[in-house]
């Protein structure tokens, strides 16, 4: 296991790192599209028509074995080692090894949102801005960090542009969210070895009331780690208040949850099901098509049984007399139909939002990934922008993608989602799809030294994405994080997405930076920021 350690290098890469992602930065390239690389020999992808259906209507959209084989057509076969394969126009940029820590070393940091509106707009509050993030102290070793994930809060002063703030972001950490025994109080079964909390939204209201949507898991394992009966996730909601002097930040209330949905064996895998089911990550939001009518998305898996789980010819995609295409038989025989994500959606009845109803996935990943973590919509130019997290390793057989942003855009809330760029990849780190990409604490020797920089992306008003830090280096040579990187940038238009390599450092914007572009005040008042 590696520490954090903190190298004198101040570098945007490393040695032996990408020559064509570095050269594209220095070169500054134009945020409108470039170029991709020829595609390689492949299957075409499943037309997708973006149509838009009613909310509450049984259509899920596929994101189909097809689409993501376009990864593998856009990588360069003939990288080297140590090299970028994926186009740099969705790549992040490098994060060098460098890299100053949000905490001060207090707390391991890693998703983190801010506080929003219906609409995803960030807001500060009495000039503070704050974000919500899972930490976990640092005694313990980065890679146990996610049975002991706690719910932790940083603020900072709003309006300083982010070159002129500390290196670190310039955030102060606040403590935890909620008091010892506040979130075990939903489980009626109390002999759980581990509780802890996962991923979730954050809801701000006037006078600084705050809904914290979040995933409130219990773990049941014996002394060896082993589970001794499935482990428990449940999507709830905690609400309390920001208090802001206009130099500090204090949280009341957060002493109660409500459970609001576990999954249901329907639409959403169980864990009677498969004891390694996904289903976490509330997101609110409003539909512009639908005012006045609050939804949430969350990950989640289909809902079969695990060694009965098949997938079928919707599910890959492929357009008659395609040569490249597989057949069902040889997919469902190959083990991908062990990874059967889907984005799940759901509709509050009441308006304190403590209860709401399940309505049919949005997207199905069958036979793709077994993960779509942290969706969340974007509301651009009457396109409505699906971006969920997925990691290389989650990937099916005969799948390959790097870790990373990947989106979708349709017109509504509901709709035949088109994958963006053609596979999905919005925003990936750098990456060789020409070796394997070992583990954080354990990378491959030829893989690029950014494979594992970042994760846990959030997409941010005007295409800011900020995401935290993982693993930097080679085998020889690396460092973990467990604090947010610097912030990048999207140009998002159409079916497109494209780095911005303009913005910031060659495309690395300030570190940790997650700024808020509207105020409010305890009286309500709301006023955006310039």
């Amino acid at each position: 296991m590696h520490s954090l350690q903190k190298s004198p290098r101040r570098l945007l890469a490393a040695a032996g790192t990408t020559v064509a992602l570095t050269t594209a930065a220095l070169l500054g390239l134009p945020s409108a599209a470039t170029a991709l690389p020829a595609l390689q020999d492949g299957p075409e992808p499943t037309p997708h028509t973006q149509e838009a259906h009613a909310p509450e209507d049984d259509f899920t959209a596929k994101w189909t074995r097809a689409d993501a084989r376009q990864l593998q057509r856009v990588s360069d076969p003939t990288t080297p080692p140590r090299e970028n394969s994926m186009p740099a126009s969705q790549t992040m940029p490098e994060v060098p090894q460098d890299f100053p820590d949000m905490s001060n070393d207090q707390v391991w940091v890693w998703d983190s949102w801010p506080l929003t509106d219906e609409d995803g707009n960030q807001y500060s509050v009495k000039g503070q801005e704050i974000i919500f993030s899972l930490v976990a102290d640092r005694s313990l070793g980065f890679d146990e960090r996610h049975q002991y994930a706690k719910i932790g809060y940083f603020y900072r002063e709003t309006g300083v542009p982010a070159e002129e703030r500390p290196e670190n972001g310039g955030w102060t950490y606040g403590g935890l969210v909620f008091d010892e025994g506040v979130t075990d109080q939903i489980f009626e079964d109390k002999s759980f070895s581990h509780q802890t909390q996962w991923s979730g939204s954050a809801r701000v209201f006037k006078g600084g009331e705050v809904k914290l949507f979040f995933t409130d898991v219990a773990f049941y394992r014996d002394a060896q780690g082993q589970d001794v009966k499935p482990y428990d996730p449940r999507l709830t909601l905690s609400v309390g208040k920001v208090h802001s002097t206009g130099k500090d930040v204090k949280l009341t209330g957060f002493n109660k949850v409500t459970e609001l949905l576990q999954a249901d064996g329907e639409y959403y895998q169980t864990g009677e099901q498969n004891p390694s089911f996904n289903f976490r990550d509330p997101f609110t939001f409003e539909d512009p098509a639908h005012p006045g009518e609050t939804y949430m998305v969350f990950e989640g898996n289909t809902a079969m049984p695990r060694d009965e789980a098949y997938c079928t010819e919707e599910d890959l995609g492929y357009q008659a007399g395609d040569p490249f295409a597989e057949t069902t038989d040889e997919v469902n025989a190959s083990g991908a139909t062990y990874q059967i994500a889907n984005i799940g959606l759901a509709k509050a009845t009441n308006e304190d939002l403590t209860e709401w109803e399940f309505l049919p996935p949005i997207l199905s990943a069958n036979c793709v990934t077994d993960q779509t973590e942290r969706p969340q919509f974007v509301f651009k130019d009457g396109k409505s922008y699906l971006f969920t997290i997925t990691h290389r390793g989650t990937f099916a057989a005969g799948i390959d993608g790097p870790e990373g942003v990947y989106g979708f855009v349709g017109d509504g809330i509901r709709s035949d989602f088109k994958p963006l760029n053609g596979s999905g990849l919005a925003l990936g780190n750098p990456t060789n799809l020409n070796y394997q990409q070992g583990q954080p604490f354990a990378p491959n020797a030829d893989q690029h030294p950014g494979a594992f920089q970042a994760y846990s992306h959030y997409v941010m008003p005007g295409g800011l994405v900020q995401s935290f830090i993982d693993t930097i280096g080679s085998p020889d040579d690396f460092v973990r994080g467990g604090t947010l990187a610097p912030t990048v940038k999207m140009d998002i238009a159409g079916d497109t997405t494209n780095v911005d390599y303009s913005y910031g450092d060659g495309g690395l914007g300030g570190w940790a930076d997650v700024p808020a572009n509207i105020n409010i005040n305890p009286g309500g008042q709301v006023k955006p920021l310039r």
